[in-house]
């Protein structure tokens, strides 16, 4: 646990705040970190009493103990176990009283150190059994292994999220941010891995049906609340771990063909738009080219605004700010163009595949 890395940055913080020498030795009693270079690799006698007796060992001018200058030599401990020392070269009479301190700052340190490294390896099996899922041929025995590492909950009905980060602040970190959105949302009952910087996957686990809009609810308050720009789709329930990759790919295709400006993306409301951008290219462009070919990018507009109020002549009139006579007139100029009337069911749904597919062209 006590590395030289680590022991640099305590004899680095330590001697700042103490203005004294101030070395770390590993549990052999070597000089793993010191202000004063030339004593790195000796070992330390002072240390090894410390370690092998449990205690502080105080040295005097008058002592002569190998590699050992007058000084105070504290048990550096983690976990109830010594893992090393710490020791702060001056007269004992007048460290005496901050050996504790940098003890207990030194201790402080390694804790962190240790928390944010388990924090760290956790994340890392999150993101390797994202891998896993994601996988054509899933292999359950390392997905079990993985999650037996994990504290979590991995029972169906399971709703994947994907995030998509269109912008944030640089002190925002995929850290922070997942940190904050675990803590809304129950850390045991899923988990969010990492696809790349601006791209993130939840998995929610033993969710209800009626749960699902509370939880991507507190997904967009935590994005909202970090001043996060973001897109967020999410997939419809599922029950076995095989669907969970068809899952991804659904939210990822529903943030293709939604609109840009729309923050919160359901692939249940998007399903027909995204069968449609599954049927054969070549024929989907071919259908839009002979569909909308003499239908100007007005008329074009037109049609999705009226569209987006269900065929309401008067909404549409004023989301475009025109009149509705100048709106029923467009609308009989496209019918005149396509042979389609935009007012009738069938032909209005027709003229709705035709822009869907036009806006992925």
């Amino acid at each position: 646990m006590l590395t030289r890395e680590m022991a640099e940055t305590i004899v680095q913080e330590a001697s700042l705040r103490v203005d004294r020498n101030v070395n770390i030795m590993n549990r052999n009693g070597k000089i793993i970190a010191s202000c004063d270079p030339s004593r790195l690799n000796q070992i330390h006698a002072g240390a090894l009493e410390v370690i092998k007796d449990g205690r502080t060992i105080i040295i005097y001018p008058e002592d002569k103990l190998s590699g050992a200058k007058p000084g105070i030599n504290l048990p550096i401990v983690f976990q109830e176990k010594i893992i090393g020392v710490i020791g702060i070269t001056g007269d004992p009479k007048k460290i005496s009283e901050i050996g504790e301190l940098v003890k207990m700052m030194t201790e402080l340190m390694i804790n962190q150190k240790y928390i944010a490294s388990q924090s760290e390896w956790k994340q890392t099996t999150k993101d390797m059994l994202l891998e896993q899922l994601l996988k054509k041929e899933l292999s359950y025995h390392d997905i079990d292994r993985l999650i037996g590492k994990l504290d979590f909950e991995f029972i169906p009905t399971f709703v994947t999220v994907i995030i998509q980060i269109e912008e944030r602040s640089s002190i925002v970190s995929n850290k922070t941010l997942i940190e904050s959105l675990e803590n809304a949302c129950h850390p045991k009952r899923g988990f969010i891995g990492v696809i790349h910087v601006n791209k993130l996957c939840i998995a929610f686990t033993n969710i209800s049906e009626a749960e699902i809009d509370k939880k991507i609810l507190t997904v967009y308050q935590v994005l909202k609340g970090l001043h996060i720009q973001f897109r967020l789709s999410y997939s419809l329930p599922f029950d076995k771990l095989k669907d969970f990759r068809e899952s991804y790919l659904d939210c990822d295709l529903a943030l293709k063909v939604s609109d840009r400006n729309k923050e919160i993306v359901s692939y249940a409301q998007l399903e027909t738009k995204v069968l449609i951008y599954r049927m054969n290219q070549q024929l989907s462009k071919r259908f839009a080219k002979r569909i909308l070919e003499k239908v100007n990018e007005e008329n074009i507009k037109t049609l999705k605004a009226f569209f987006n109020h269900n065929l309401h002549i008067q909404k549409t009139a004023e989301e475009l700010f025109i009149h509705r006579n100048t709106l029923i007139y467009r609308l009989n100029k496209i019918s005149e163009q396509t042979g389609l009337d935009p007012r009738k069911f069938e032909d209005a749904l027709s003229l709705q595949v035709a822009i869907w597919i036009y806006e992925q062209l």
